[in-house]
């Protein structure tokens, strides 16, 4: 789905689960849409093209650099197409700001572009030596390295544990915490030393997922990845209109357990616990869950793109 005047992205993106989100979300001329998470904006151009020019995409992302190569990619979509540089939790805001009251659509695409992983300086993947970094937006706070070099060993080994799942955390961080009191621990490379001195004695394979969980976890806590995301599926179905769709990708059990919990509560019309003789909750059913199980990738799909072998996609209506 990518155009042949752009080979930056089929170079750096190839969207996952493409013809099931365009399916779900059911872009069409006239409607407005949000892509929340850009990337590499591959499903953006799918989207761009259901719109035939009439219509509106909203497209954000927190990473100013994708932002800038989506508007290169994108380009003859501009009448439809609005970029903005922002977090996805700021769905409500933004759309305020462009005066947007409803939309019926949005999408997201959760967890790290092909662009970002695949670059170097920005410190997202243990098979290239680069600068502990991980933040989406190299503007914000605290990177990686002042996580790795700063939290106490109960703490570095909690943030492993609990976003990674790792059952090797309290190793893998008391490694880090020796190694760090010789010299700080400034890159991608010296961090998978780290792990792999933690773990010495077992299969590499099992060493190089232990680091994957690892890189994964640091970088969640980077970008308060959850707490993000939960923020951001409250507000898209805040700013739906009847009928308009949400659809989710999730790469990580973690995402998909708040995205799964979310529709269920949604998707009920009463919370109360089943022994209450009347219902007090006073809440009332927001959302048809149009997926009852998470559509994942086929094995075509996963032996073009790997990335996608972990992919979980969610759906859902808004009813008003």
């Amino acid at each position: 789905m990518t155009r042949p005047d752009n080979p930056m992205s089929e170079k750096y993106h190839v969207p996952v689960l493409l013809e099931e989100t365009i399916r779900y979300l059911d872009p069409r001329p006239g409607r407005t849409l949000v892509d929340a998470t850009l990337g590499g904006g591959g499903h953006a151009l799918a989207i761009l093209k259901k719109l035939e020019g009439r219509g509106r995409l909203i497209c954000i992302d927190r990473d100013p650099e994708a932002i800038a190569a989506a508007k290169v990619s994108l380009k003859g979509f501009d009448g439809p197409a609005v970029f903005i540089n922002d977090n996805f939790a700021n769905i409500k805001r933004v759309l305020k700001e462009l005066n947007v009251d409803e939309v019926d659509g949005v999408l997201l695409d959760l967890g790290v572009s092909s662009r970002q992983i695949d670059s170097q300086k920005r410190g997202f993947s243990l098979k290239a030596d680069g600068p502990l970094d991980m933040r989406m937006d190299q503007r914000d706070g605290l990177s990686a390295r002042d996580i790795v070099n700063s939290f106490g060993l109960d703490d570095l080994a909690k943030l492993i544990r609990e976003y990674g799942e790792e059952y090797c955390a309290k190793r893998i961080a008391a490694t880090i915490v020796r190694k760090r009191r010789l010299s700080p621990i400034k890159t991608t490379g010296e961090l998978l030393q780290a792990v792999r001195e933690a773990l010495s004695g077992i299969p590499p394979k099992a060493i190089f997922d232990a680091a994957t969980r690892t890189f994964q976890a640091i970088r969640i806590f980077v970008n308060n990845e959850l707490g993000s995301l939960s923020r951001a599926l409250t507000d898209s179905l805040d700013v739906l209109s009847d009928g308009g769709k949400l659809v989710v990708i999730s790469y990580h059990s973690l995402e998909d357990r708040i995205v799964k919990n979310l529709f269920k509560r949604e998707a009920a019309q009463c919370l109360c616990p089943p022994a209450s003789p009347v219902c007090t909750c006073k809440h009332e059913k927001r959302i048809e869950v149009l997926t009852k199980k998470p559509v994942v990738a086929d094995e075509n799909e996963v032996e073009r793109n790997p990335r996608s072998r972990s992919a979980k996609l969610r759906a859902a209506k808004r009813i008003l």
